[in-house]
């Protein structure tokens, strides 16, 4: 992508230093770990779940000690900070369009435990948004678990992981997070979680619609971008992931989408930049 001179965003809450004690959830192998940062890769829609599934952190303290950050990860944070400020940036115009007002996100870096809106979590649940305080959370050593574990690297991969989790806070600000979570909650297991595919391949179809139009705004797309992203896209599929960790796919389970309809509405958004067409995933009938 092209960033130079591009500017970093302010909302950022930047807890690497922080260190969590006191009551957590139980420690896991690092093949667990990397299961639930896998599967947890794009979570966002409603992470509580999750990380109820981490363990109660309700009675913690947090401490800030000195600490030394690889020039890797100061460049990965100045990296991300821009990506939140472009999407800042499009999504404040996009609604003005619309008539409405943007209202900014936050997003929080952190190192291995954070505390949230929503409940404590660890680095293990992968980013994610939680709509209780308008915040994005994100360790930045997923991004080597992306390239490490999925063979999903590359400045615009990175970036599409940001952008959804921003598209998830463009589903809160539209009414659309708590109108499908309070119809999850009326449903059965497999009815709910074929209402949250729809939200996380609404979030990829948000991405690409940033993807769009921070290109037309800012010419940032290179060659080579697009195909990072649809690669990206492809490895997050729920048929993927399930067949990488055991082999095959219960596709009654799904709740983030197949690798085809990642890479379909991610693609679709990038293409068009046409917010509407986003609406035939909320089609009673999709």
């Amino acid at each position: 992508m092209r960033l130079t001179g591009r500017r970093e965003s302010s909302n950022v809450d930047d807890r690497r230093g922080a260190r969590i004690s006191g009551k957590a959830g139980a420690g896991m192998g690092i093949g667990g770990i990397i299961l639930v940062a896998i599967i947890s890769l794009i979570m966002g829609g409603n992470p509580l779940d999750m990380l109820q599934q981490m363990g109660d952190m309700s009675n913690v303290t947090t401490t800030t000690s000195p600490q030394e950050f690889s020039a890797e990860e100061q460049e990965l944070a100045h990296f991300s900070k821009q990506i939140l400020a472009g999407t800042e940036d499009v999504w404040s115009e996009l609604f003005k369009r619309a008539g409405r007002t943007y209202q900014n996100p936050q997003m929080v870096l952190f190192t291995d435990q954070v505390q949230t809106g929503c409940g404590g979590a660890t680095s293990q649940v992968g980013p994610f948004y939680c709509s209780a305080d308008q915040s994005l959370y994100l360790d930045l050593s997923f991004f080597s678990q992306m390239r490490s574990q999925l063979g999903a690297d590359g400045d615009f991969a990175y970036a599409y992981v940001i952008a959804h989790e921003v598209g998830h806070h463009v589903e809160y600000l539209l009414g659309i997070l708590s109108r499908v979570h309070s119809q999850m909650s009326r449903m059965s297991q497999t009815e709910a979680n074929k209402l949250s595919v729809r939200l996380e391949l609404l979030a990829d179809f948000y991405a690409g619609v940033w993807a769009h139009y921070d290109n037309k705004m800012f010419d940032s797309v290179e060659d080579g971008d697009l195909e990072e992203a649809i690669n990206c896209a492809s490895v997050i599929g729920d048929d993927y992931l399930q067949k990488k960790a055991r082999g095959y796919a219960q596709p009654e389970t799904f709740n983030h989408g197949t690798s085809e309809q990642r890479m379909h509405w991610f693609k679709l958004g990038y293409v068009s930049g046409d917010m509407s067409q986003g609406e035939k995933l909320l089609s009673v009938n999709q």
